[in-house]
């Protein structure tokens, strides 16, 4: 990214990116039913940080890439499956909580 398009929080950014990703795929398999509720996430996202094409490219990419992953390593819902979802879950609410504590808009 150019300097002027790099936030300090980027890494935590993609990583959040990549969660919803993984989440959007492992929840769908597991029968959640939810639709587009994860990467819709993702696009309210998008519309807070991806400033420029770069970033939402590089949102885009990392939230891909998770979903991906995930679709290689399960076909079927399974405990491990289960398991990763709640993993990220929590993941993801503490990198949102830190994220919003950390650069209070």
């Amino acid at each position: 990214m150019a300097a002027s398009d790099t936030k300090p929080y980027d890494d935590r950014l993609m990583r959040l990116s990549e969660i919803l990703g993984a989440v959007h795929y492992l929840r769908e398999l597991c029968g959640a039913n939810e639709g587009q509720y994860w990467r819709d996430r993702m696009r309210d996202l998008m519309d807070a940080e991806g400033s420029t094409a770069l970033r939402r490219a590089k949102l885009t990419r990392a939230f891909n890439q998770g979903y991906r992953s995930y679709s290689r390593t399960y076909n079927t819902c399974s405990p491990s499956a289960q398991t990763a979802i709640n993993r990220f879950l929590s993941e993801g609410s503490e990198l949102s909580d830190g994220l919003l504590k950390a650069f209070p808009n």
